[in-house]
């Protein structure tokens, strides 16, 4: 009963936002997307900021008319983190007669995949679930729409090869993790690439909640001493993470951290920006107010005489919302476009999404491609690094090893 309340407030909370006139709002055609989103689970930290974005952007659509006339109304549902209420919420929004679907966490995705395929509905995954669901022929209705975990893997090496001077051979790299299927994804990458660089690599589980890692920090920087860390950690262990290597003395600026261990959140809660200097996150959106769709919605607000959303300030968290609104709009509008302004279908819209290309919102977004074979985009990422007392971005958009994670696409399929 608890989560059909959120849910029921968050679809009025946004109608109300949405609004921009009643007779008119009446009068338009209206689109439901489902949300999935945790506002009272372990991952809390991050959909309590994320979740709004997406449902500002949605409401900056609906205040300018729409997408191509219709009203889009957000029907969010809390999963918790957990699976069981994430496969409920997908019945509830099949019911409702959602054209697409707002995934949240790995384990649910994971869950979701088949369901997803047997009610033609399109689902999106961004940064996180299986990385092999980029590969669009095998999971044809789950889109990681951004950076996947095998991706950032990549992407985090390519950055740790830069940093110490162009050659991995004979470097040690630790990789630091979270102790779930999440968190072991990246394995086999970093192994291929370990192997193939040359460098040793050895990985350290964190148990969950992820609260304390004295013990892995002291074994990483006491005994194995690695050129380079790796850190794929969730929830409030980032923080944790900074706290400890601060403490031992290991420079920041020899570490990176996977999109979740990468918000300005998780440096507050470490200290702040003095405390992490040097250290550097993996970005699958643009970071910070300097984007035009944010000062958009910030007029937004203006104009209805409403102060400026807290959530707003944890710009890599808020930004990631708005990033994933705006492809799910995008998918819609493509859809609409190819039908003549008539409703499309759930598989329509998925059409809709496979052709999304050229849409980078300012920047805000990064150049991807999603085709019915790329159902991820490329991988694209940015490296954003704490100086100065604030993120910087310190390396544009980018892929790391890409053909190296094609490989495993290609070998992963013929398992199957």
């Amino acid at each position: 009963m608890t989560r059909f309340v959120r849910s029921l407030l968050g679809v009025a909370a946004t109608t109300a936002t949405l609004a921009f006139g009643a007779g008119q709002a009446f009068a338009q055609k209206e689109v439901v997307f489902g949300l999935q989103c945790d506002r009272t689970g372990p991952t809390a930290t991050v959909g309590t900021v994320l979740c709004p974005g997406y449902h500002d952007y949605i409401a900056l659509l609906n205040s300018k008319g729409g997408i191509e006339g219709y009203k889009v109304k957000v029907l969010e549902i809390d999963n918790e983190y957990k699976v069981p209420p994430a496969i409920e919420a997908h019945e509830r929004f099949k019911k409702e007669g959602a054209v697409l679907e707002g995934l949240y966490g790995t384990p649910q995705t994971a869950a979701l995949n088949k369901k997803l395929e047997e009610d033609k509905m399109l689902g999106t995954s961004p940064g996180f679930g299986t990385a092999s669901a980029a590969d669009g022929k095998r999971y044809p209705y789950t889109f990681p729409i951004a950076a996947s975990y095998w991706s950032q893997a990549g992407a985090a090496v390519q950055f740790a090869k830069e940093k110490l001077g162009g050659n991995l051979k004979g470097k040690k790299i630790a990789y630091i993790f979270y102790d779930n299927p999440a968190g072991k994804e990246p394995l086999p990458i970093l192994e291929d690439l370990a192997k193939a660089e040359g460098f040793e690599m050895r990985s350290f589980a964190v148990p969950a909640p992820g609260l304390e890692m004295g013990a892995q920090v002291l074994d990483i920087t006491a005994r194995f001493k690695p050129d380079f860390i790796i850190a794929h950690l969730f929830g409030r262990a980032p923080s944790v993470l900074i706290k400890e290597l601060k403490g031992k003395g290991f420079p920041l600026s020899k570490v990176v951290g996977f999109v979740w261990a990468s918000s300005e959140a998780d440096i507050i809660a470490a200290g702040g920006m003095g405390v992490a200097e040097g250290y550097n996150t993996i970005q699958f959106a643009g970071v910070g107010k300097d984007f035009p769709v944010i000062k958009d919605i910030q007029a937004m607000y203006k104009a209805e005489g409403k102060p400026l959303p807290k959530e707003m300030e944890s710009t890599v968290l808020y930004n990631r919302g708005v990033l994933i609104a705006a492809l799910h709009a995008e998918a819609f509008r493509n859809a609409v476009k190819a039908k003549g302004g008539a409703m499309p279908t759930s598989e329509e819209v998925k059409k809709g999404m496979e052709s999304v290309k050229g849409f980078t919102l300012g920047g805000l977004v990064p150049p991807m491609e999603i085709t019915p074979a790329d159902h991820e985009g490329g991988g694209w990422v940015q490296i954003w690094t704490v100086k100065g007392g604030k993120m910087v971005k310190t390396k544009d958009w980018f892929q790391g090893f890409r053909p190296v994670i094609l490989k495993h696409l290609a070998a992963d399929a013929a398992k199957s």
